[in-house]
């Protein structure tokens, strides 16, 4: 019935892999679930009728998308369990696990700022902003995938695209700028400096601290920039040595910082007009096991 051997059809996967990994990780936000939802689809795709499908990368962007639905469904459902705010699994993109990162807007669609986000819409909305945005999709082929009509899907991105439209504004800086800034607030938060500090953040600035109740972390997110400012002042003012070492982690400069018991962080940014909008501070070990060292 299947037609091709296993071997066949695990090519065929593996040949499309990076892409359909960064489908699910840009629907679910965590490469581990990402993994887990492509072995599952490689499973359907053993059991199927595989000499009837013409496209083998459109037919698995199907299963790949409607299985990542049903998780990010769970997920949702189960969200309110969660130990303080949730981000995303920061993942290292040199090299990128989701193939070549060669335009602005295959970034942008991978950073931590636009997955998190993404997590205001509903998985409909979600799937359809994702297959158009990032994988320029036509509307007609979205709703092949969605079992919906293209002018729905075409509501559904209209819909999403007006929810997050505000929060995109607080993110137009390139990657040098957000490099500039990651740098000048690391070198200000080890002086102390809550001057500097607080020039360097928006005034109403957020960090969201992602700890999942696993490690040190404020559980609800820290808003403005003198509360910002003193926040990471106190971070390294507790007389506990911390190495940063610069990484790009979704396609955009971030940095990993590791205290003398070894705890682990990421710190990327947000920005915009030349101040920081944004900062998203992951310390949950089950989000960072794919950290170099």
């Amino acid at each position: 019935m299947t037609g091709t051997a296993p071997w066949q059809a695990a090519y065929a996967l593996q040949a499309h892999r990076p892409m359909l990994l960064g489908l699910a990780y840009r629907l679910l936000g965590s490469l581990h679930d990402a993994e887990d939802v492509l072995q599952e689809a490689y499973l359907r795709w053993l059991g199927a009728d595989r000499e009837s499908v013409a496209e083998p990368r459109r037919y698995l962007s199907r299963v790949v998308t409607r299985l990542a639905l049903d998780r990010l469904r769970a997920r949702q459902a189960a969200r309110e369990t969660y130990i303080g705010p949730w981000l995303p699994e920061p993942v290292p993109t040199a090299p990128s696990p989701f193939g070549p990162l060669d335009s602005a807007e295959l970034r942008d669609s991978l950073s931590t700022a636009l997955l998190h986000l993404l997590e205001r819409l509903t998985p409909p909305e979600r799937a359809v902003y994702v297959l158009h945005t990032a994988f320029a999709l036509p509307y007609a082929e979205i709703g092949d995938i969605l079992d919906r009509s293209a002018a729905d899907c075409r509501q559904l991105h209209h819909r999403a695209a007006a929810r997050i439209a505000d929060g995109r504004r607080r993110f137009t800086a390139g990657p040098a700028e957000q490099r500039r800034l990651l740098d000048a607030f690391l070198a200000a938060s080890r002086d102390g400096n809550l001057t500097r500090l607080t020039e360097l953040v928006a005034s109403d600035a957020v960090s969201w601290n992602d700890g999942g109740g696993a490690v040190r972390a404020a559980r609800n997110p820290v808003r403005g920039a003198d509360r910002i400012a003193r926040f990471f002042a106190g971070l390294y003012g507790r007389g506990r040595p911390i190495e940063a070492a610069p990484a790009e982690l979704n396609g955009g400069p971030a940095l990993v910082l590791r205290w003398s018991d070894g705890t682990r962080y990421t710190l990327a940014v947000a920005a915009a007009d030349g101040r920081i909008t944004d900062l998203y501070l992951v310390g949950n070990p089950a989000k960072l096991s794919r950290l170099p060292g």
